[in-house]
């Protein structure tokens, strides 16, 4: 029996999210340079935030592991499951106290990412409502902390 006080964490309302995934159409469109692309300026963003205090030192690696698992995830090899395993995305994220305010600042350096994607990406825009909606509901499942 260990003397350490329970923790308990957070859960948001609802569970997981149960609304299909990205459109598979997307790294098809895309490839995996563009994703890769697309994450490293998305860190670049995350560097200029208030929440960067939140991520590792090294944000290029972190933008590496973001551009595998979105891969995977938008139709691509299972990039991050070969390299890095499961993903069980809310378990790795459990040691970072995420709140609400840092879920909209996370959002916000993303949608700010994809603002002209289509362009700087070759994101397809017919899924680009799909993939914010998807990114607003993955990200509430990642809030641990109220």
């Amino acid at each position: 029996m260990s003397n350490r006080p329970p923790t308990s964490v957070y859960v948001p309302p609802g569970g997981p999210p149960q609304g299909p995934g990205p459109s598979r159409a997307i790294y098809a469109a895309m490839g995996e340079e563009n994703i890769f692309r697309m994450c490293r300026d998305f860190y670049c963003e995350i560097g200029r935030s208030p929440i960067r205090p939140l991520f590792a030192e090294d944000l290029a690696k972190a933008s590496e592991k973001l551009a595998a698992f979105l891969v995977g995830i938008t139709g691509g090899p299972p990039l991050y499951h070969q390299r890095y395993g499961n993903p069980m995305m809310r378990a790795r994220h459990l040691a970072f106290p995420i709140d609400e305010a840092a879920r909209r600042t996370w959002l916000d350096c993303f949608f700010k990412t994809l603002e002209g994607a289509e362009e700087t990406y070759a994101f397809p825009a017919a899924h680009l409502p799909g993939f914010k909606r998807w990114l607003e509901e993955f990200s509430a499942w990642m809030v641990n902390k109220q």
